[in-house]
């Protein structure tokens, strides 16, 4: 049994895809520019707010990229009024969390997510306290793939990498639980396909979370 387990949040715990497609539409209506749809949002998410917008841009037609910064402030300040628009978790994650927290399992959040509204979809979902960890994109502490935030977690929930297991929906993910020395579950109930996670070899690769129940009490 792990000691602690650490998510990704859109695609992963969350089905966000629905917030993220509407404000980033919201931002290129403002622009004057094409829309984008939700296929093609599944792709450009994973790699932080900026690189959204910057795959979104060149999507609706902006190929030199020249309203690059007026969209980030703009996506700011719509984010923070949508990031909670029609965003629900997955089928079966409220019973995977309820079984870890029952098995004294800790849990937390890493995301390439703003911070705060990090924080905001998953307070909102869950409650306030409910996870032992939530972190956020924030200034000082590099985006993944890069695992210094999730060492920096593992750390302070008193856990050692060899003891976690980081789940994701993208490559980002799996490169970010390889780079930490930490096993990772693929989830293939997010946003990206089978094949880019079966790439990575990760430890497991779900269906749905209650096949990871079934996994470790077989394990015990």
């Amino acid at each position: 049994m792990y000691g602690c387990c650490i998510f990704d949040l859109d695609g992963t715990l969350l089905n966000t895809i629905h917030a993220l497609t509407y404000t980033t539409n919201q931002v290129l209506g403002r622009l004057g520019l094409a829309q984008v749809d939700e296929a093609h949002m599944k792709v450009f998410v994973g790699n932080g707010y900026k690189k959204q917008m910057e795959r979104s841009l060149l999507y609706a037609g902006d190929k030199e990229l020249k309203h690059f910064e007026e969209s980030l402030s703009i996506y700011k300040e719509e984010f923070a009024k949508h990031c909670m628009y029609q965003v629900e978790p997955y089928e079966g994650i409220r019973q995977l969390l309820t079984w870890l927290k029952e098995k004294n399992v800790k849990i937390g959040v890493l995301t390439n997510k703003p911070h705060q509204r990090a924080v905001e979809n998953i307070e909102g979902i869950f409650g306030k306290g409910y996870f032992d960890f939530i972190q956020g994109e924030q200034e000082g502490i590099p985006k993944k793939p890069d695992p210094t935030g999730l060492l920096a977690m593992i750390k302070s929930m008193g856990a050692c990498p060899k003891d976690c297991l980081y789940f994701g929906d993208t490559n980002t993910d799996m490169e970010t639980g390889r780079a930490g020395g930490v096993d990772t579950a693929g989830v293939l109930w997010g946003f990206r396909s089978k094949e880019e996670l079966e790439a990575f070899h990760p430890k497991y690769l779900l269906n749905k979370p209650e096949e990871l129940i079934r996994i470790l009490e077989g394990g015990q």
